[in-house]
Formats: structure tokens, C-alpha cells, sequence
């Protein structure tokens, strides 16, 4: 079967669907299927009818070839469309990978230090300060939810909401552990330092992706505590929320409201209930969230930021950059992030089967 006759079917099931959201009675959930099928099939449609056009240019052209007086400007469109038409053939194929239907969602960031004790909670800050300011240069809004500071000043956990156009889409390849290499600050003898800290990045579930049974949720409430075990206030204003099905744990105690910490927690609650479901039914993904960052050990890892060489190493796709000061403050990221968008659709097409 050639590659034009593979290219068929999909037009075929873009002209039903333009009839079908022309019919009368349509109920809500079928237009939203129908309508988002659609729209997804578009430009993959627009992209075929160009190939076609320029095949048919092609065929049309071989015969002018045997004209001598359109001959030379046969040629030269020719050989236009010796270049257009492998490309056109390429957008093609691009377009029909499969997309991921949380790549426009926000995102839940969790970040949590690993091994290295104070110096692994500073790299967590750090990391969550690179992450901060690429957001702001992608114009996304950030909003902490849940944050455990330690004793040195870093953080133990911070748990932080994204939001904004295809967040999940850019930042779903920094899951993981991501390790550092320098000297603490407060190392007197000048000796380099490994520690580690975890990084999930969640898609944000909506009330339409995920139904929570009210009667599967423990909710527990409890006295807040600070630093040495200070009380913060003097109401039970903490929350802890228990999915029992998945055994998964929210805790929230960053407000004074015990309202506004459920309603955090519920939050959070959801997006992992909704990334837990997400991965039992693909395969592409971990088998749960323990998989998905590892154990926060140093040899679990992605990527290494190397202070004293000014080197970061993204260790799945053997990408090297030297502007670690750059990537730090989340301006250089870009570089890295597009690399890996770029290697997941390279073998994406590989196993496209067309």
C-alpha cells in the first residue's frame, strides 16, 4: 500500500466527522468528541490535500518534460517539488503522531530533596528557582501550595501550581532525579559534593478528567506546626486527605483556613489520583509515581548540574551544555527542554506505522 493510500481513511474519517456535527440532536458529550476529533484532524487533512496537490503538480510536469519548449521551465518546478514533497510528506507524519491530551493542561511541580541531607534541600531551592524563572519567561503564572523549608534555609518538599499554554507540554521530561555536584557552603576543607533531589511534574487534573467518590476520601484534621515544633495556630487547620482506593496522601497546612488547605490538598489530590490512572493505561509512562522520580538516590539519575566545571548533562539524550549559570535561573532552559521535546518525537516517528 502506498503512502498516499494509507493517507486515505484519514480523510474519509474527517469528512464523517463534518457531517456528523452538522446533524441535529447531537448531545454534549458527542459534540465535544466529535468537535475535538475534528479539530485534531484538521491540519493533518490541510497538510494531505497539499501533498496530493504537489503529486499531481509532479505528474503533470514529467509530461511537460517531453515538450522542448517547456522543458527548462518544467525543471526547474521540478525540482521545487523534489524538496517539497518529502518535507510535505515529513509535516505529514508529524502531524499524525499521537498527542498526549494532558500536553495543554497545567501543572502540578513537586519537588523534594534526596540524598545530601541540607545541601540536597538548598539544590531543591535551586531547582525550584530555575523552575520559577522559567516560568516567568514563558509568561506562565506560579503559585505555591505546600512548601517544607529546612533548617539551613532550603526546601525539604515545595509543591507549586503552573499555569498557562501547553505547560505540561514543555516541562512533563524534567520527572526525575536531577543531581549536583559542588562544594557546599559549608564544606571548609573546598571538597565537592554530591546530593540529589526529586522532581515530578503532574498534569493538573480537571473535575472532568477524574471522579473522586467522596466516600473513598479519609479526611483528617490536625494542629499545624512550624520549625522545632512550634504551633502556627491554635485550630485544628491542617488537612490531611487519604485516597483510599490508591492509598495515595495529601497533607496541607500552608493556611491558617482549613478550608483553603482542603481545598489545596483536593487539588493536589486529584491531579495525582488523575496521573496514578494515566499511568496504569500507558505504557510510555511509569508504572506509578515511586518509578517516576526514583528513590531520590544519587545514581538514580537524569541530569547533573556540575558547578565547578559550569556544566549541566541531560543523561537520557547525552546532551551537554556549559551554561549552567544560564540554565540555573531558568533563562537557558529552553535549550534543554526543546532538545528532549525533539528526541520524544523522533521516537515518536519512528514507530509511526505509515
Amino acid at each position: 500500500m502506498s503512502f498516499v493510500d494509507k493517507l486515505q481513511p484519514i480523510k474519509k474519517r474527517h469528512a464523517e466527522l463534518s457531517e456528523a456535527l452538522g446533524q441535529e440532536g447531537l448531545t454534549t458529550k458527542d459534540l465535544v468528541q466529535f468537535s475535538t476529533e475534528y479539530a485534531g484532524l484538521d491540519p493533518v487533512v490541510e497538510a494531505i490535500n497539499k501533498y496530493e496537490n504537489a503529486l499531481s503538480e509532479q505528474a503533470d510536469l514529467e509530461e511537460m518534460l517531453n515538450d522542448p519548449e517547456m522543458k527548462e521551465m518544467a525543471q526547474a518546478d521540478m525540482y521545487r517539488l523534489e524538496k517539497l514533497i518529502p518535507a510535505l510528506e515529513e509535516e505529514i507524519k508529524i502531524a499524525l503522531i499521537p498527542k498526549d491530551s494532558a500536553d495543554t493542561k497545567n501543572a502540578i511541580l513537586e519537588i523534594r530533596a534526596g540524598t545530601g541531607g541540607d545541601e540536597a534541600a538548598l539544590f531543591a531551592a535551586d531547582l525550584f528557582g530555575m523552575y520559577k524563572g522559567y516560568a516567568s519567561k514563558m509568561g506562565w503564572r506560579m503559585e505555591v501550595m505546600e512548601a517544607s523549608e529546612s533548617d539551613a534555609g532550603g526546601y525539604r518538599e515545595i509543591i507549586a501550581e503552573i499555569a498557562g499554554t501547553d505547560v505540561f507540554a514543555k516541562l512533563k521530561f524534567e520527572s526525575g532525579v536531577h543531581r549536583v555536584q559542588r562544594v557546599p557552603k559549608t564544606e571548609t576543607q573546598g571538597r565537592v559534593h554530591t546530593s540529589a533531589a526529586t522532581v515530578a511534574v503532574l498534569p493538573e487534573a480537571e473535575d472532568v478528567d477524574v471522579n473522586l467518590v467522596e466516600s473513598d476520601i479519609r479526611c483528617d484534621y490536625y494542629r499545624s506546626s512550624g520549625p522545632g515544633g512550634q504551633s502556627v495556630n491554635t485550630t485544628d487547620s491542617a488537612v490531611r486527605l487519604t485516597h483510599e482506593p490508591t492509598g495515595i496522601v495529601v497533607s496541607i497546612q500552608d493556611e491558617k483556613s482549613q478550608h483553603k488547605n482542603k481545598a489545596k490538598a483536593m487539588k493536589i489530590l486529584k491531579t495525582r489520583v488523575y496521573d496514578y490512572e494515566r499511568q496504569k493505561i500507558d505504557s510510555e509512562r511509569a508504572a506509578d509515581r515511586k518509578a517516576q522520580v526514583g528513590t531520590g538516590d544519587r545514581s538514580e539519575r537524569i541530569r547533573t548540574y556540575n558547578y565547578p566545571q559550569s556544566r549541566v548533562s541531560d543523561h537520557r539524550i547525552n546532551l551537554t551544555s556549559h551554561n549552567l549559570d544560564g540554565i540555573i535561573i531558568g533563562e537557558g532552559l529552553d535549550d534543554i527542554i526543546d532538545a528532549l521535546i525533539a528526541e520524544d518525537q523522533a521516537a515518536k516517528l519512528s514507530n509511526l506505522d505509515i
